[in-house]
């Protein structure tokens, strides 16, 4: 292994650029998430801030550690489950699934049995759980056209526009069209009383089954089929060997820590690790690891004025929330619908799965996520269980 360097400007700007698009990307959505589940002010900035400390701490003692560039972020698929929620559970419920969620991914990294068997779920089903999620944020995009023609049309333009020139920075383009627009109406402000610096909020978790089918159980399998595996598939392509167990479990582990004062879900990046795993990042494979750390520590200094950063999404009006978290889940929608129609024989139980979960149905207090994933199953069994005539 070759000695330690200082790094070329690459890596800062690799790392800077992952950061811009993996926390301007997603985080109306993470205050939308906080929102709907009865989050105070205080309570998603607590929520931010300690979702940045569970990226940036471990994610640069992982990649110091194992000598490779291991990228953390928040769970976007785990956010837009909560946001889509309609139970009405409470804050304190809702964290105290976050911490079920978390020991069942910690349980995944422990125990290898678990791991290959989460491996085996259907990618058809999973992709159209989280497809059934993500629809309806993306519809919200348009309900707006209504009553802000020009905020709506303005940002989908410059969207389309620079998914066109440069599609990274699409939804940060996004970002500061929305802010300008805003900042013209006298529409930007901080809620009151918010501080320069974030601020960690803890709150007893309140633990209730309905909770626990309802959300953690989806958000443990959101998470892991749609960031951990894809995060492990990132790196393995890029020509590391990361250790599945040991990542996935450090992620978990993190999570359980961090939830009760916010964190949803911290788990491997699959998106912006590809911006920090390529030659383009660092030259020297050997020393590539270096721009995981340089991510991390900047994931931290967000930490620390993370207050008015989600201070300025959660005064934001309703309608511009809406439009930046339609727009910013336009790609994932497309590469679940994409996935789960990719196997024939499964698309019927898929479409089941989908529709089940977009309809937001909620039966005997359990949310649209679990019977999505119930119809989907069933479809799976009955077709292989089922001789046809």
């Amino acid at each position: 292994m070759s000695s330690l360097r200082l790094p070329p400007l690459a890596s800062f700007s690799a790392a800077a650029v992952a950061t811009v698009i993996g926390f301007g990307g997603t985080v109306a959505l993470v205050v939308q998430a906080g929102q709907t589940l009865g989050a105070s002010p205080a309570q998603i900035i607590s929520m931010v801030t300690a979702l940045c400390l569970g990226i940036g701490l471990p994610g640069a003692v992982l990649s110091w550690r194992l000598k490779m560039p291991v990228v953390l972020a928040w769970s976007t698929p785990g956010a837009a489950l909560l946001a889509a929620s309609t139970l009405g559970l409470g804050w304190s419920t809702a964290v105290g699934a976050f911490v079920i969620a978390g020991l069942l991914m910690v349980l995944t990294g422990l125990i290898p049995a678990l791991g290959r068997l989460a491996e085996r779920i259907p990618a058809a089903i999973a992709s159209a759980m989280l497809a059934g999620v993500l629809l309806p944020f993306c519809l919200k995009l348009f309900l707006v056209f209504p009553t802000d023609m020009a905020l709506a049309a303005g940002l989908l333009a410059v969207f389309l526009i620079m998914r066109r020139v440069a599609p990274a920075w699409a939804l940060p383009a996004v970002l500061v069209a929305a802010f300008a627009v805003l900042a013209l109406r006298g529409q930007v402000g901080l809620p009151a009383g918010t501080g320069l610096f974030g601020e960690l909020s803890p709150v007893i978790p309140a633990f209730d089954w309905k909770a626990a089918i309802s959300l953690a159980l989806p958000l443990y399998l959101v998470t892991l089929a749609s960031q951990n595996l894809p995060g492990l598939v990132v790196l393995r392509a890029a020509d590391y060997a990361p250790p599945a167990g040991k990542l996935i479990f450090w992620g978990g582990l993190t999570s359980t820590l961090l939830a009760p004062f916010g964190a949803h879900g911290v788990n491997l990046a699959a998106i912006t690790a590809a911006i920090c795993t390529g030659p383009e990042a660092h030259p020297d494979q050997d020393q590539r690891w270096t721009v995981g750390v340089i991510y991390g520590l900047i994931y931290l200094v967000v930490a620390l004025f993370a207050a008015p950063l989600a201070g300025l999404f959660i005064a934001m009006p309703t309608g511009a929330l809406a439009v930046i978290t339609g727009l910013a889940l336009i790609a994932p929608l497309t590469g679940s619908l994409t996935s789960m129609m990719s196997v024939t024989e499964d698309r019927e139980a898929a479409v089941l799965t989908f529709a089940a979960t977009a309809s937001g149905v909620a039966l005997f207090g359990v949310g649209s996520a679990f019977w999505g994933l119930a119809a989907g199953f069933t479809a799976l069994a009955a077709r292989r269980w089922i001789r046809p005539r």
